[in-house]
């Protein structure tokens, strides 16, 4: 007899399924007007990186329509006081193609730019504008300097409890690395989070609000479970610098809290959003190493 979680499982993937089908028909249609020839869209394949999502069985949760192209998912801070209310983002006319800048200017040196991948996380580039309109971000701590090589931030509550009063899925989760016939290479892995790649976290896995990953080092999973929302275009050097910032344990005891505070001062999504001289100071640098 197959298990609860095995069950949660089967029917959030069953329901990510339609969502992506339905996205699909509504692409299909609009490109068919827009360019007047019948065009066959293949529906994205997606690899579930989450056991259960969190919210997605609740009575209440709202269903999806054939015009819907994002679908969030409610969270309760009845049972997550670390999460805090934002509303919730558009779910029709969601931009799907191209990419958007994102700025994050911290309190350890230039900006960090990050070109985000649209057209590959349509959601998560969807939610991390909407909230990134309200502030969400601002003034808030990046809270871990993880085993993976990689700053953890957008947690409000800085435990990594926190996040939206809402969820949505994973899209853009990377393919895991075929197997080799090498034992050295099978132990290693491929590199599937490139250092300067910028991902969601979910907690539990699959179930993303606004907590993100900058990875300051390649990282070969086996399993990737990370969602990409993009890459860092410039400012890696602040990346690199808060990356030696030394670690003690937090209040769960692993030990990964910087010594030093890291604070997101601003946070934006938006070309507009970065000035030309702050533009200037973020742009990478080929010599800096991690």
């Amino acid at each position: 007899m197959a298990s609860s979680k095995d069950r949660q499982r089967k029917l959030a993937r069953a329901k990510y399924d339609r969502q992506q089908a339905r996205r699909a028909e509504r692409e299909h249609r609009r490109r068919r007007i827009s360019a007047g020839i019948a065009t066959t869209l293949a529906v994205l394949l997606v690899a579930l990186g989450g056991a259960w999502i969190g919210g997605v069985f609740d009575e209440d949760a709202p269903e999806a329509t054939a015009a819907d192209d994002c679908l969030w998912s409610p969270l309760s801070t009845t049972n997550n006081t670390s999460l805090k209310e934002a509303g919730t983002p558009p779910t029709k006319d969601v931009p799907m193609d191209g990419t958007d800048t994102m700025t994050i200017t911290t309190d350890k040196g230039a900006p960090i730019v990050v070109s985000v991948d649209v057209a590959g996380s349509p959601c998560a580039a969807a939610s991390f504008s909407y909230l990134a309109g309200k502030g969400f971000f601002d003034n808030t701590e990046c809270h871990e300097l993880t085993a993976e090589g990689a700053l953890r931030c957008g947690d409000p509550s800085g435990t990594g409890q926190g996040g939206p009063t809402y969820s949505y899925y994973d899209e853009n989760i990377p393919a895991a690395p075929a197997p080799s016939a090498s034992p050295s290479a099978a132990a290693t892995g491929a590199v599937v989070y490139p250092k300067g790649t910028v991902a969601v976290v979910g907690n539990p896995p699959g179930v993303n609000g606004s907590q993100f990953l900058i990875f300051h080092k390649d990282y070969a999973p086996a399993e990737p479970v990370y969602s990409i929302l993009g890459k860092v275009t410039g400012g890696m050097e602040t990346v690199a610098a808060i990356a030696k910032i030394p670690v003690v344990a937090n209040a769960g005891g692993d030990k990964v809290k910087p010594k030093d505070k890291i604070t997101i001062k601003t946070l934006t999504v938006g070309t507009a959003s970065v000035a030309p001289s702050a533009a200037a100071s973020a742009a990478p640098s080929s010599s800096v190493q991690s």
